[in-house]
């Protein structure tokens, strides 16, 4: 080894001398970046009163309903803008919805979607449940349309690999743009079901499930392994929601936002929505481009 003089030149040191040592833990969770900070764990505009209630409730139940929380005259707008944007009548398989349309990968087209994902109460909790960093991992809008049939019981983060029981991997909400009631497919929620092994649902089981049903703006919170599904609608008209889900940092999302969604797009976001997106580093270094912080893409001065 060298030591620096003052004149600049060097000279050797014992090969035994002591050294910096390296702490393990500071280089897996510090932050390291130095033009790109971490923009996790930021504090968000919504009532801790209200954050402790939902986070409590979730934990004991699976689920939460968090009512009247988006504004009636921005769902409003939020469905005339998604709207024209459907493409598709119906889904491909019955767990689709054969009569239910499904919005998929919607960020490029519209930002109206952007005060759901990043809504502050919809943040703060996700805080509470899930890692620093955590990832956006889907975004769809939902039209559950006339006559459609009751969705099989699902959990979201079923399709990874880790045996039950477990705690959750990711988190989701969805929220109603029209009510959700009894009749037109009201969401469905097993409680404590987020506690169970690997079994499927028993017919006594099935029967605890509860209807999620709600004003338009209301939001329902799950963990991703709380069962659950879309009701049947027997109803003559659609009933919309918006559905965001959300992983830890570790997961791989189940929507691949890095090819859906545009870097103009992404540039022109805020910086938690680029956070969910996957322009963040997850310490030490997941998610790195060419080594260094994937923001720099966004950056246009480079």
């Amino acid at each position: 080894m060298t030591e620096p003089k003052p004149d600049g030149t060097r000279t050797s040191t014992p090969a035994d001398e002591p050294t910096a040592e390296f702490d393990i833990v500071t280089y897996r969770t510090g932050d390291h970046a130095t033009r790109h900070r971490s923009t996790a764990a930021k504090a968000h505009d919504a009532d801790p009163h209200l954050v402790d209630s939902i986070e409590n409730e979730i934990r004991r139940e699976g689920y939460a309903i968090a009512p009247d929380v988006v504004d009636h005259a921005a769902i409003a707008d939020l469905k005339q803008h998604v709207e024209p944007l459907f493409v598709h009548d119906g889904g491909r398989n019955a767990f689709e919805g054969f009569t239910t349309r499904r919005l998929y990968s919607p960020l490029d087209e519209t930002d109206v979607l952007d005060q759901i994902v990043e809504h502050p109460l919809v943040l703060a909790v996700m805080d509470r449940l899930l890692k620093p960093n955590y990832l956006l991992s889907q975004l769809q809008v939902i039209d559950i349309g006339p006559g459609e049939q009751a969705q099989h019981l699902h959990p979201d983060d079923g399709f990874y690999p880790n045996p039950r029981p477990r705690s959750a991997l990711s988190v989701a909400i969805i929220v109603a743009v029209d009510a959700f009631t009894a009749d037109n497919g009201a969401t469905v929620v097993i409680p404590n079901s987020h506690r169970w092994d690997d079994h499927l649902p028993t017919p006594a089981e099935t029967a605890t499930a509860i209807e999620a049903q709600m004003t338009p703006g209301s939001i329902l919170f799950f963990l991703g392994t709380a069962w659950h599904g879309g009701g049947a609608n027997q109803t003559n008209r659609s009933r919309m929601c918006v559905t965001a889900q959300y992983c830890q940092p570790w997961c791989r999302t189940q929507e691949n936002f890095s090819l859906s969604v545009t870097i103009p797009r992404a540039a022109r976001s805020s910086d938690n929505m680029q956070r969910l997106l996957g322009y963040s580093i997850h310490p030490p270094f997941m998610g790195f481009v060419n080594g260094m912080h994937p923001k720099r893409l966004l950056d246009v001065t480079e």
